[in-house]
Parts: C-alpha cells; sequence; structure tokens
C-alpha cells in the first residue's frame, strides 16, 4: 500500500486521538487512542468456534453482530463523539479475507459519516507499536509470535525488517492444531502448557531451525505421531513445548548477536506464555540484554493497538484515501512504511 502523506507545515508530531477497528481474525476490536500513548477504550469481542478451528465465514457473522455495540461501547467509555475524533484506523491485513472486510467495511462507513480520514493499518506493525508502548522500550528486537504469525524484526532504515521467521505453520498455530487433534479443544496453547507441566519423560522429536528461520510442520506432525502410539499425552506436550519453545528462543539469540540490540520484547497472543516467557528472560540476561513481554490486555488481537498505529500514523500526516482502502490478506509488515519511527532516526 502507497503511503499517501499531507503535507504540513508543522514537522514536530501533533496529537490526535484515532478510533482504531481490529478484525483481522476471530477477534472484532475497538480501541480509542491518542498518538501520546492514551488508550482511552479498548473494546473487544472474540468468536469462539463450537468444533475445529476458527472459519473464516462464521467469524465475519460474529464480527457483524456486534460491530455497532462495540463501536457505541468504545465511544462511550473515552467520552468522546465520534464527531471529536480525528480519523479512523482499521486493519487492512493480514489476516482472513471476509473478517478484513467486514472492520473495513464498517471503518469506511465511519470515515464517511464523520468526515474523517481513514487509515489503514498493518495488524502485524500494530502489535510491534502497542508493545512498544506497553514496555516503554523505544528500540527493541521484537519476537512475534501469535496463531497466525511467528518472526523476529526490528526496526531499520524506514521499516521493520525480518531476521527470522517461520518456514511454514506459526508457533500458536502449531500448538492450536495439535490441542485441537488430541482433544484438548481451544485454546490450545494454555491446555498443551499445563499438560506439558506434568510430563515426565522427554522423546526426540524435530528440531528445525535453518539459519535464522524455523519450521513447525514436521514438529506438529512428529508430535501426533507419537500421541497416536500410545505416549502418554503429558510427555508429549512436555517434548512439543521444549522444542517449540527452544527453537524460537534459539532463533531469537541468534538475532540479538547480528542487532546488537539491548532489548527485547515479546509481542503477539502467545505473548501471554509464562513458560515462554522464562525462557526467553533466561537467555536475554545470560546476554546482558533486557527483556520484556507485552502486557497481557494487549497481547492478543485488539482495537487499541490499531487505534494506537493509526495515531501515529495519521499524527505523521499519512491517511488512506476511501478507493485505495482495499483489504491486503497477505500483507507483509516489511512492506510498509514507518515515518513516525523514521523521523527518530534521522
Amino acid at each position: 500500500m502507497r503511503l499517501h502523506r499531507v503535507h504540513n507545515k508543522k514537522e514536530k508530531m501533533k496529537k490526535v486521538v484515532v478510533l482504531g477497528i481490529e478484525s483481522t481474525a476471530h477477534t472484532f476490536g475497538v480501541g480509542i487512542a491518542s498518538s501520546t500513548g492514551e488508550i482511552l477504550a479498548n473494546e473487544n469481542h472474540t468468536y469462539v468456534p463450537k468444533t475445529g478451528g476458527i472459519h473464516p465465514r462464521e467469524a465475519a457473522e460474529h464480527h457483524s453482530k456486534v460491530a455497532a455495540s462495540l463501536v457505541k461501547s468504545a465511544l462511550e467509555k473515552s467520552g468522546l463523539k465520534l464527531k471529536e475524533i480525528d480519523g479512523v484506523a482499521v486493519a487492512l491485513g493480514p489476516g482472513m479475507g471476509p473478517c478484513l472486510r467486514v472492520g473495513a467495511t464498517v471503518a469506511r462507513a465511519l470515515s464517511l459519516a464523520s468526515r474523517k480520514p481513514l487509515i489503514g493499518v498493518n495488524h502485524a506493525v500494530a502489535h510491534l507499536e502497542i508493545a512498544r508502548l506497553s514496555t516503554g522500550f523505544d528500540d527493541p528486537l521484537f519476537i512475534y509470535v501469535a496463531g497466525g504469525n511467528t518472526m523476529i524484526t526490528t526496526f531499520s532504515e524506514g521499516k521493520y525488517r525480518v531476521f527470522g521467521e517461520t518456514l511454514d505453520i506459526p508457533l500458536g498455530n502449531c500448538l492450536d492444531t495439535f490441542a485441537r487433534e488430541v482433544g484438548l479443544g481451544h485454546p490450545g496453547v494454555p491446555k498443551v502448557e499445563k499438560l506439558a507441566s506434568k510430563g515426565k519423560h522427554y522423546h526426540i522429536l524435530p528440531y528445525t531451525v535453518k539459519g535464522q528461520d524455523m519450521s513447525y510442520s514436521g514438529l506438529l506432525t512428529a508430535a501426533l505421531r507419537l500421541y497416536r502410539e500410545g505416549v502418554p499425552l503429558e510427555d508429549v506436550c512436555l517434548s512439543l513445548v521444549e522444542n517449540a519453545y527452544s527453537m524460537l528462543t534459539e532463533v531469537a539469540e541468534r538475532a540479538l548477536a547480528h542487532t546488537r540490540k539491548t532489548q527485547l520484547v515479546i509481542t503477539g497472543g502467545v505473548a501471554r506464555s509464562r513458560l515462554l516467557c522464562k525462557k526467553l528472560e533466561l537467555m536475554a540476561t545470560s546476554r546482558g540484554v533486557n527483556f520484556r513481554p507485552v502486557k497481557p490486555e494487549y497481547a492478543g488481537d485488539n482495537g487499541a493497538m490499531i487505534a494506537y498505529t493509526g495515531a501515529l500514523a495519521l499524527a505523521s500526516n499519512v491517511i488512506t484515501p476511501l478507493e485505495e482502502s482495499a483489504i491486503k490478506p497477505l500483507w507483509r509488515l516489511d512492506e510498509v512504511e514507518i515515518p513516525w519511527r523514521t523521523k527518530k532516526e534521522k
């Protein structure tokens, strides 16, 4: 997506307040935030499938039903009226097409109704920016790990650059799929971890790290095979979690050595994992690096992160014309220009 900059005689970033909409997957969220970091509202509602994983059309139907009430609730909580908002931000990708379309439609309608600019936000970039705000770290190395994403990234020369990522399925998806296949249900990560804490015997499973990238599909297949061969579920969970988290920690350590960053942050839904955070903290401490996880309320998908990132963009005079606000289900974070950080870098 091409950036549209509105020229402003004042180079100093102005304070703006933005309403943001998140609808990339199972959560529909509405947040209101200022470009100076005030979170005025963060209202979210999550679709939970009765069986299996996320069904995009069912999730989209859920989003359509809760959208109006969440917008109303967020405005009431913030004490603001729609006309007092400076802009409307929306996650245009990456994510599931049917879900993204609901959020984009709602955002366009609000933008037209309020006559305020629309700001297209990259969902992954929003996870990074809310983590910076939440932790107070200005220039960290990020571990972004969730159901749909696993990558190591940091800011350099105007964009977030990826230093390592999954080559197939994300870590969160690996654990969630395993949990679903063995009958643990949703959400999978905490349930797998709970059983792993009761495991007594480690079984060798694929440990696939290729340079600074990881592969989790073989690990998932092998773990399911162990379970079907009769290995106690607690032991399989122990072996699965130990391998999955150690692979990510190794890649993060390699990226720290490469970038020489002194701050490490984990963000995304799996950032709530105390076990993973403990591994990362031990690794970071051994390297003299400060480690912090994003605050739990901002770990999963949420409206506040879209609102805040949209406010940063709008304060840097970035807007998205309605005719160019198409959703981008495969939008990578390293395609996005970050002008609000570029100014500081200079």
